[in-house]
């Protein structure tokens, strides 16, 4: 089925969310390392570290919204199919996902939206003035992945409303 491809297709992508995360951290990681060394051994704290870490943590955010996305690590409570069952479910996952999907994709609008002013709006850190620019569009990019997949999830759950929801939330 093509939708089971789509959603493979994003399982890449979320390995490649991942790898950049990994990246991040361990790049969070020495960077927080040295740091220490520096003023705690040296007494010589090196300048601008706060910058270099919150734009690695920006970097390790947006990786883990995505791999969580698609491995289904985010928060889920199915408490309508104990009362009302599936036959009830299978309305209200579709409106879930569709307001889900809606409320995701316009997250991933409004950071476009905020990071393409850039500068002229002072998004920059204070130190270094790292401009945020790039990190607004992974965060971005990461929602609007999460999008994307929710929405495939909406049409293989439209898909399979006969039967057993793939992408439902297990009891």
């Amino acid at each position: 089925m093509v939708l089971r491809r789509i959603e493979k297709g994003l399982g890449l992508i979320a390995g490649l969310f991942a790898l950049a995360g990994g990246v991040a951290f361990a790049v969070l990681t020495v960077v927080t390392g040295v740091s220490v060394f520096y003023r705690y051994v040296l007494r010589a704290p090196i300048f601008g570290i706060e910058d270099v870490t919150t734009m690695s943590l920006t970097v390790i955010v947006a990786s883990a919204i995505a791999w969580a996305a698609f491995h289904r690590g985010h928060v889920s409570v199915n408490i309508i199919s104990i009362f009302l069952g599936r036959i009830f479910t299978r309305f209200t996952d579709a409106a879930g996902r569709l307001v889900s999907c809606a409320m995701v994709g316009f997250a991933a609008y409004a950071l476009f939206v905020k990071g393409s002013c850039g500068m002229p709006c002072g998004a920059m850190t204070s130190n270094l003035g790292i401009i945020h620019t790039p990190f607004y569009y992974v965060l971005g990019s990461a929602m609007a992945f999460y999008a994307f997949l929710i929405f495939t999830h909406l049409l293989i759950g439209l898909a399979h409303w006969h039967g057993r929801d793939p992408n439902e939330a297990v009891d």
